[in-house]
């Protein structure tokens, strides 16, 4: 379920709720005065969600990507030269 978070208009409380996305409210009762509160909108958590899965090496710079590639393929190539050496 999604965090909405709300403002009040006049004593200008914050406070979060959790509510399903066809339920929430736009306006709320202040749980401090008792006045309306409306809903902000909030920033984001700034993650980004791609392909199969998510890992923390997806976000990696460029240069630790393609020099990792290049050990990997230098470790099958041993591994195949000793499979053919036996």
């Amino acid at each position: 379920m999604p965090t909405y978070r709300y403002r009040c208009n006049s004593c200008s409380y914050e406070f979060e709720r959790f509510d399903s996305i066809t339920s929430y409210q736009k306006e709320l009762e202040c749980p401090v005065c008792g006045n309306s509160a409306k809903i902000t909108i909030s920033g984001g958590s700034g993650l980004i969600f791609k392909g199969s899965g998510f890992y923390i090496t997806d976000y990696r710079k460029n240069n630790y990507n393609s020099s990792s590639k290049k050990e990997k393929k230098s470790e099958t190539e041993k591994s195949t030269n000793q499979k053919e050496a036996t």
